[in-house]
């Protein structure tokens, strides 16, 4: 069993998980705790080469099979080089998505099988799951409108409807595994949410928080 403790945030675009995720950090590294950030794609040298490719524009045509795989050699990378060796050391670990996200883009969002994606990322991941998946959720018009303030990524550029399926996809996700998940309402302050966050992490692990 890791000496550590895993765990991961999920949400639509613009959910505010990365603004949650400094914060928490932040929270824990006041209180002595060893802390690794880190996300995906591209929480490597490698998977910084991959996201690049996934997230350009300029990549429209990419097949969704290759898109399933660019995703999960990024990831089987940032468990090898980062998630495992922290874990190792008794970090606490802090990852802005993992396979959940997979299933919730590629599975709800795009449409494919979902035991392909299950069966390629247990080969990239090798058994590892999070003790903890904080899903921030916000309705998809508003993650939207706070995701396209800036510059668009190719998977920000995606319909509506396409990130309605993903929102759908998470809340379904966290229905079906609620020991692991816990559901924020970011629609609200940054500081309220953060102490949501915080709430739930002590519910589980208070001796952590």
């Amino acid at each position: 069993m890791s000496a550590g403790f895993f765990i991961t945030f999920e949400g639509i675009e613009g959910s505010g998980k990365t603004t949650q995720i400094v914060q928490l950090a932040e929270h824990l590294k006041a209180a002595r705790r060893a802390v690794t950030v880190t996300r995906e794609p591209g929480g490597t040298n490698v998977g910084a080469a991959i996201r690049a490719i996934l997230l350009d524009p300029g990549f429209s045509e990419m097949d969704y099979h290759t898109e399933v795989l660019l995703y999960a050699a990024d990831r089987a990378q940032h468990v090898a080089e980062v998630i495992r060796p922290a874990l190792a050391r008794g970090d606490i670990v802090i990852s802005d998505r993992y396979i959940d996200s997979s299933i919730a883009y590629q599975h709800y969002g795009r449409g494919l099988p979902l035991d392909l994606i299950v069966d390629v990322n247990e080969h990239a991941v090798q058994g590892l799951k999070p003790s903890l998946t904080i899903l921030i959720d916000v309705p998809t018009a508003v993650g939207l409108k706070r995701a396209t303030e800036i510059e668009t990524d190719r998977i920000e550029r995606e319909s509506v409807d396409f990130h309605d399926r993903v929102a759908a996809g998470f809340a379904q996700l966290a229905a079906d595994e609620p020991e692991r998940w816990r559901v924020i309402d970011g629609t609200r302050s940054i500081d309220e949410v953060h102490r949501d966050v915080v709430a739930a992490i002590s519910a589980i692990a208070p001796a952590m928080i």
